[in-house]
């Protein structure tokens, strides 16, 4: 069996594994697959994997036109500028990275009617790191109501990236506070919001752990990754 195979069914049996240890929700799991040939998306497809993740937009375009025969479900997980929403609002499922209203107006009005809503989640810096975008906690609630009125769009929950270098217990509490968030905001707003994009290879546990539904998984899956340009 190639070791893409390898790594990725292992991950497919740790995230089973800690979903089961946590007593939660089936938790989504996506490949993140920036600067990653097409070939390897399409091995992953192969043994069933539908949902891939990519941070930069040419790089993913180019991956898209080579694998169109494909059903996959594309994440755009990645900074978003004004000159590119145009193309992310067309070509992609769900957005994982929304921290400007702004924004969210552009891909709304530059989503194809077409297609189906666009699913977004609004990033949090949890830890309000001033070189990590993301809104802050207490901004989440003077973003939602107005994206709620937004017809192209489907607001469907939080996504974070806590600190690197936290311990277990640190890793936790930030995804604790993001989780608590999310709830606050379907109280307050009488919302079934249901995704919390939580959790990356070095963090799986602790995010499965605090209510994860869905981990972003690149390095555990296809290796040490090759620089390219952001674009």
């Amino acid at each position: 069996m190639p070791f893409l195979l390898q790594r990725y069914f292992s991950q497919q049996h740790w995230v089973a594994t800690l979903q089961e240890q946590a007593g939660v929700k089936p938790v989504r799991l996506l490949a993140v697959s920036k600067t990653r040939p097409a070939e390897d998306v399409a091995v992953l497809y192969k043994a069933g994997q539908r949902d891939f993740g990519e941070n930069y937009l040419q790089d993913a375009l180019e991956k898209q036109r080579a694998l169109a025969h494909l059903d996959i479900v594309w994440h755009f997980i990645g900074p978003i500028q004004s000159n590119k929403t145009r193309d992310i609002a067309r070509y992609f499922s769900w957005v994982h990275s929304v921290d400007r209203l702004k924004i969210v107006k552009r891909l709304s009005e530059q989503r194809p009617i077409t297609m189906p809503p666009l699913n977004i989640c609004l990033q949090v810096n949890v830890d309000e790191e001033e070189t990590k975008a993301g809104l802050r906690l207490e901004e989440l609630s003077d973003i939602v109501r107005p994206i709620l009125a937004l017809e192209n769009i489907k607001l469907r929950g939080l996504m974070a990236i806590p600190k690197a270098d936290k311990t277990v217990v640190e890793q936790r509490k930030s995804f604790k506070k993001v989780r608590n968030a999310l709830a606050e905001i379907n109280q307050r707003f009488d919302l079934t919001l249901d995704t919390l994009s939580m959790g990356m290879s070095g963090d799986l546990a602790s995010a499965i752990a605090e209510g994860s539904t869905m981990v972003r998984v690149g390095t555990a899956i296809f290796g040490v990754r090759v620089a390219k340009s952001k674009v």
